[in-house]
């Protein structure tokens, strides 16, 4: 029999056989998907050579395969006062502002609606809060990306998340008072008050990974920083030392997925859209699990000390999706012997543009992440959410008159993924919205099988799927379905699974 050893991140742990982120805002896919690449470049660690104990006397053998005795770290240094001390409200209140006057000024000559003034002030503060229409990719794709500006301005300056949340919605009502001559929108507000903190948050904990990667040389490590989280890196870089040790990562469990690939239509339904589809596209994707139940000592005290990032970008539209969700408030509990999890409120923001429609939501959800052993060798994970969110849903070139909608949303996520030892892994994700008379699901089948250590295969099914109701020109349905294969680089040999036992 064989004892392997697993590296998870940036600490090994060594276990028997069964072990285990306006204009300027509008983002490019090249610029995310390149910094999200490093980031699972970063992640990278080597894998323990596997050790043949089957020549062992019994005895030896016996002992091998017993549980290990693990030791106990001591516990350390409380770095909460120093980090107290170093923190500043007045920093990223600056440079809030000055951020806003930047994006100001760049997008001051492309358009009349950033020619603001003391006039235009005076009037968006006497004005209501409208819903404004401007295009869904700088609505919903743009301005939480603003925002996240703003959330990392602050939490790169040591204010804790809320905090930064508080600096993220005041930067956001200061923008639409004064970054633009236009009423201030509300959706606006929420796209970059709270779904740009919850966007935020994610990149700077992202971005911190990467600086604790002690196996990069530091210049990199900076780079790297700095791109998946250009607020952290501008602070680190303007104020030295001060700001460069304001987050203790508590060494959470994380699994991190890169996969490269193409996928092709095998099912597609325009319905109201005029866009010309195109059948076969590239793939990035990325995604993260960062702070997975079970590991001993790790709690979830902070906002998004567990979260969960995804984002693709396609040659066939840029972005065909970027989504968080965190937990925002939980605790830890266990059922028996074999099974771990976290429940509470999460915070999530989504935008999905499968070619043919678009759909974006900012949510408050209640919900569970845990994770079960059915065996020695299989683990099943998953997450379950039911909540509400402010939601968008719009068809791309439309037939149909103000087929782009708002409201507040029902929606329901399940996420699940099997993992057969070192062998394969299974996910399957659904998710639903109900808005304005619209229905839409998302369902994702992935199976990953490694070929060489860390590098395997996967393929992939996604079918997205539209049903709504338009009082003059009756029901519409819009469906995509496409099947892709990916080089899948898996940050993880176990796919994640954590092994408490």
């Amino acid at each position: 029999m064989k004892i392997t050893g697993v590296r998870s991140g940036l600490h090994a742990r060594t276990t028997t056989a069964a072990s285990r982120i306006p204009q300027v805002m509008r983002v490019r896919a090249a610029i995310i998907g390149a910094a999200l690449m490093s980031v699972s470049a970063a992640g990278y660690a080597a894998t323990a050579e596997d050790a043949d104990v089957s020549d062992l006397p019994k005895s030896w053998a016996a002992l091998a395969t017993e549980p290990a005795v693990r030791a106990v770290e001591p516990p350390k240094p409380d770095a909460s006062a120093a980090i107290e001390s170093r923190k500043s409200y007045l920093i990223p209140a600056l440079e809030i502002v000055g951020f806003d006057i930047l994006v100001n000024l760049v997008n001051r000559p492309l358009s009349s609606d950033y020619h603001s003034n003391f006039s235009t002030i005076r009037r968006n503060l006497h004005s209501s809060w409208v819903v404004d229409s401007d295009p869904f990719k700088t609505n919903q794709l743009g301005h939480p990306y603003q925002g996240s500006m703003y959330h990392g301005f602050a939490r790169s300056a040591g204010l804790n998340y809320w905090e930064a949340l508080a600096y993220t919605f005041a930067g956001s009502a200061a923008w639409e008072i004064a970054g633009e001559k236009t009423p201030p929108s509300r959706n606006d507000q929420i796209n970059t008050g709270i779904g740009g903190s919850f966007l935020g948050e994610v990149l700077f904990r992202l971005s911190n990974l990467v600086l604790e990667h002690e196996n990069i040389p530091p210049f990199w490590r900076e780079i790297g920083a700095a791109v998946v989280s250009p607020a952290t890196g501008f602070n680190r870089l303007a104020f030295g030392d001060r700001f460069k040790d304001v987050f203790p990562g508590h060494d959470p469990v994380y699994y991190s997925r890169l996969q490269i690939g193409f996928s092709g239509t095998a099912q597609n339904q325009s319905g109201t859209s005029t866009t010309k589809l195109r059948a076969n596209e590239g793939l990035v994707d990325y995604s993260i699990d960062y702070g997975l139940p079970g590991k001993p000592g790790y709690t979830y005290t902070r906002p998004f000390d567990y979260f969960s990032f995804q984002t693709t970008a396609s040659s066939a539209n840029g972005f065909e999706n970027l989504m968080t969700r965190g937990l925002l408030y939980g605790k830890e509990y266990e059922a028996g012997a074999n099974y771990r999890g976290v429940w509470g409120i999460y915070g999530s923001y989504d935008y999905i543009a499968p070619q043919s429609f678009r759909v974006s939501s900012t949510a408050l959800s209640l919900g569970t992440t845990g994770q079960y052993w059915v065996s020695q060798d299989i683990a099943i994970q998953g997450t379950a959410l039911l909540g509400s969110g402010y939601t968008a849903v719009g068809t791309t070139h439309s037939t149909a008159n103000n087929d782009y909608h708002y409201g507040l949303a029902p929606q329901a996520l399940l996420a699940l993924r099997f993992i057969f030892g070192t062998k394969a892994s299974l996910d399957l994700t659904g998710r639903e919205y109900f808005v304005s008379r619209n229905n839409i699901a998302r369902l994702v089948a992935s199976l990953t099988v490694p070929v060489v250590g860390r590098h395997g295969i996967a393929i992939k099914y996604l079918r997205n799927r539209r049903d709504a109701f338009y009082p003059d020109v009756g029901d519409s349905s819009q469906s995509r379905g496409t099947i892709g294969i990916f080089y899948t680089f898996l940050g993880h040999e176990r796919f994640g699974a954590v092994d408490w036992r």
